[in-house]
């Protein structure tokens, strides 16, 4: 399976570099945590200290991975010369960065912090230790927390992982706080948002997934048997799963937020399905989705949402029916016809939030998986994916599932399985140029080789 997945993470890499390399929007900081109440690592009070620190070959600088260690040593490495968070900061000073801060107009990129709270780890002067340096972009501790309390604990023969996040170490190992963490760049959250004006200026669609994106990063750790020793080790699926719920409780608290659901009049644009306008008018592939919203009907995005329902009927069938049913009611409110959509829209981050919960606890059996395979290719084959965000997320969750069964012997033809991910990510290869039917034949013949 790793051939497989590896040619089809490939294929998601250019996308997810270019939501990587451009500005993100910022807004007034607001309370908030990521799981059990631990702060996410720019709201730190701690003191970063610099990657620097982090670099030395006996470290975790090292070239190749050292067989008597509990780690790789090599993260700093992968992270310097192949994760795109490293260059986050460069890309700012490129053509098409300061295209979109002089059509927003704003300054110097490099210099404003709409842009560098996401593209660099950009904390207060007073938490900046003299070996920082913003240009090392998104960096360590942007992601594992400032390391002023952690660095010197880490390293002690009797430190544990429990110690470790005590003094400050980022959760990043629990996937609903790393999901929280992405999801504050790659969407956006109280403090920072990718609003429809900044996508305007020229930066790109924002698209989220975390087991894809965790193993795309790369992902410089190897969840080997002495990992799971000292963390918990969540299997693929449930990672995929837990960031799906998260990305669609993140989606309804902005629904919520009247600050943030509006610009002006018109509501905030960036909440609704790029494609269902922004493809060509004598493309005429409206089909009924959502019962009683019909045609002209500007539907909420509902790419996760989609993968959201479909694993909450496998969690939990009458679960699942509940949140089909305020899915529906919630797209159906916002287009006007009938409900509040506020009062649904916390509803379902209410039920996401509960979703969360029951996947911390769930094990995906072989049969989940097949259940939740079948869900994803019926819902296309029922024209669900129509537009192009549902087919990409519906691609990545095929590839992250898929790949998890074979890993359990689950699915045996790696052959196969790659054939029918390659003509999926194919049909997703260029959004405009999308084909929905191109698509649904790719699903068709997928189905009949995984045999549901």
């Amino acid at each position: 399976m790793n051939a497989f997945r590896s040619r089809f993470l490939l294929g998601i890499a250019a996308l997810v570099g270019a939501i990587a390399a451009l500005p993100v929007a910022a807004q007034t900081p607001a309370p908030a945590g990521a799981a059990a109440g631990t702060a996410l690592p720019y709201r730190s009070a701690d003191q970063t200290v610099g990657v620097v620190n982090c670099a030395s070959s006996l470290c975790h600088g090292s070239v190749r991975p050292w067989k008597e260690s509990n780690v790789l040593q090599t993260e700093y490495v992968t992270w310097s010369r192949v994760d795109k968070h490293a260059r986050a900061f460069l890309i700012l000073s490129n053509a098409q960065s300061k295209r979109i801060a002089k059509n927003l107009g704003i300054g110097d990129p490099t210099k404003e912090k709409l842009c560098l709270d996401c593209h660099a780890h950009n904390v207060p002067a007073a938490l900046r230790g003299e070996r920082y340096r913003l240009e090392d972009g998104v960096s360590c501790e942007a992601c594992h927390g400032p390391a002023g309390r952690w660095l010197a604990v880490h390293t002690e023969d009797a430190s544990t992982h429990e110690k470790n996040v005590a003094s400050g170490l980022y959760e990043l190992a629990d996937p609903a706080a790393r999901a929280r963490l992405c999801l504050s760049c790659h969407f956006g959250n109280a403090d920072r948002f990718v609003t429809h004006r900044l996508m305007a200026s020229g930066h790109p669609r924002m698209s989220f997934e975390l087991d894809t994106f965790t193993a795309v990063g790369p992902a410089h750790f190897k969840a080997d048997s002495d990992y799971e020793k000292r963390k918990r080790v969540w299997d693929g699926v449930q990672v995929w799963a837990i960031g799906q719920a998260m990305m669609v409780s993140e989606l309804m608290a902005v629904l919520a937020d009247p600050k943030r659901s509006h610009d002006g009049l018109f509501p905030e644009l960036v909440l609704f399905d790029c494609h269902a306008c922004h493809h060509p008018m004598s493309d005429k592939r409206w089909t009924p989705r959502v019962p009683g919203l019909g045609p002209g009907a500007v539907r909420i995005n509902d790419s996760s949402m989609l993968m959201a329902r479909q694993i909450a009927k496998v969690v939990d069938p009458a679960f699942g029916a509940r949140v089909a049913q305020t899915m529906n009611e919630m797209q159906r409110a916002a287009a006007g016809r009938g409900g509040d959509a506020v009062t649904l829209a916390r509803t379902l981050k209410g039920e996401m939030d509960e979703l969360v919960e029951k996947l911390r606890k769930r094990t995906f059996a072989e049969r989940d998986m097949r259940a939740v395979l079948a869900g994803l290719i019926d819902d296309g084959l029922s024209g669900q994916y129509s537009d192009y965000a549902g087919a990409e997320q519906a691609t990545m969750a095929i590839g992250s599932v898929a790949s998890f069964m074979h890993q359990r012997g689950g699915l045996k033809s790696a052959g196969s399985i790659n054939s029918g991910l390659a003509a999926l990510q194919a049909a997703v290869s260029d959004d405009e140029k999308y084909r929905p039917a191109q698509f649904q034949a790719a699903l068709r013949t997928f189905r009949g080789t995984l045999g549901l």
